[in-house]
């Protein structure tokens, strides 16, 4: 049983005709504008907050001066203000601070404890390494900046833990800690008080997601797989990061940021492994399920698999490492568990009992049923089923795919990515990242 939340599709049909309506691109203009001012018609009408917008594809109101349509934020001549405005701002941007310091020294320690011959043996050459010393200098860009926008109350580098073993290992992570750190980001960009402070860091958001493409192309992955990129809020993110941060100077500003109990997905598809072992997932792949992926045994999580490593590429037909109704097996800790810096944050949920999984991938947020759950030593397990839904109806786009999130929740509310933390007062454990393709 699957519930879907998907943003207006009546909408977008809308914009989409008024697009195919516009007539032949060798049209006479008549006004130096664009558009025809104060024009009549309706192609769809938009409320938010008591205010009603009528959308006729011309200028409704005068233009505050020329060539520039009336509304907008900012943009009325005032000093832009690149320092936080709120507490929200603040607290957000100081997240942000953490996740750049871990970032650019999770680069700096895999350039530091991998020799250029351990890089070769993945497949990675000097220019490679180039590339990822390239992306630590970015890191230190970005740290500047937030540094500069928070004042003297920024923090300073703390002392991280990784699980990397190998290169392929410490390509694989620093997949999934940009992935995360976009999509942390993405979460709360536009509700930031402080909008020049969101013009700044929207420039650094979009460098972390060509990041993340170049290191799923250095695990020979298909580098963008999603029409969309996915949001979370800061306390999913707070939670992945905090579990790697060993200890920060006393003097640190504490984050506000909910930390979640852990939830591991304990099948959870390996893109180190060239798999041809038979599945773990208890289930085959439908007969209508079609993939650009090799196969078979693509789906599975064998840990003793051999043939481990793929040749890095600008890109790849490794695209689907799961598949529509293949069981997820899920294990997640109880409330009350020390996490993040010196141990001083608890793991804490208002959540009732797990009832569904929350898949957050693209422009959905799907659920399906958590079945099987058993109280455990610590914590839970349970297993549920991955959704057979895509972005919009009638599109061959999966919701799940590439690196998504999953959290376990009490309900099934509705939610879209402008609102998400609408389901941070709901969720039990997690999130985890569920490698889908």
């Amino acid at each position: 049983m699957f519930f879907l939340v998907i943003l207006g599709f009546t909408a977008l049909a809308a914009f989409r005709g008024s697009v195919d309506a516009q007539g032949p691109a060798n049209r006479t203009n008549t006004t130096t504008s664009a558009l025809n001012p104060f024009g009549t018609g309706f192609l769809l009408s938009n409320a938010s907050g008591g205010y009603v917008y009528n959308a006729t594809g011309n200028l409704t109101s005068a233009e505050p001066r020329p060539f520039t349509p009336s509304g907008g934020l900012g943009n009325n001549g005032s000093e832009p203000n690149y320092h936080p405005l709120t507490d929200y701002d603040y607290q957000s941007l100081l997240f942000v601070l953490y996740q750049k310091f871990f970032e650019l020294n999770l680069f700096e320690s895999g350039l530091r404890n991998f020799s250029t011959a351990d890089f070769q043996r993945a497949g990675l050459d000097a220019n490679d390494r180039s590339l990822i010393e390239f992306m630590a200098d970015q890191e230190r860009g970005h740290v500047t900046l937030i540094q500069n926008i928070l004042g003297p109350s920024a923090i300073n580098r703390c002392n991280y833990t990784y699980t990397y073993r190998t290169v392929p290992e410490f390509i694989d992570f620093s997949r999934n800690v940009t992935g995360w750190g976009e999509s942390g980001v993405y979460g709360f960009l536009e509700h930031l008080d402080s909008r020049a402070a969101a013009q700044l860091l929207l420039q650094t958001v979009t460098t972390e997601a060509r990041q993340e493409m170049i290191f799923r192309q250095f695990e020979g992955l298909f580098p963008v797989p999603v029409w969309f990129q996915t949001e979370i809020t800061q306390s999913m993110a707070w939670t992945l990061l905090s579990r790697y941060i060993r200890g920060c100077s006393t003097d640190s500003p504490r984050l506000a940021w909910q930390n979640f109990p852990a939830l591991n997905i304990t099948n959870n598809p390996n893109p180190l492994l060239n798999l041809t072992s038979p599945s773990n997932s208890t289930s085959p792949p439908p007969s209508n399920f079609t993939s650009t992926a090799l196969s078979p045994g693509i789906f599975v999580n064998a840990t003793n698999a051999t043939n481990a490593t793929f040749t890095p590429g600008i890109t790849s037909n490794r695209t689907a490492f799961s598949f529509p109704g293949r069981v997820v097996q899920l294990a997640a800790d109880f409330p009350g568990k020390s996490v993040g810096p010196n141990g001083s944050y608890v793991t804490n949920s208002t959540a009732g009992a797990p009832r569904f999984a929350a898949w957050i991938s693209q422009l959905n947020t799907t659920y399906s049923v958590l079945e099987n759950v058993q109280n455990v030593s610590n914590g839970w397990t349970a297993t549920t089923r991955q959704p057979n839904d895509t972005v919009f109806p009638d599109v061959n786009e999966q919701v799940v795919n590439g690196t998504m999130f999953i959290v376990a929740t009490d309900a099934n509310i509705s939610v879209t990515p402008y609102n998400i933390s609408e389901l941070n007062s709901h969720v039990v454990a997690g999130p985890g990242q569920y490698f889908a393709g």
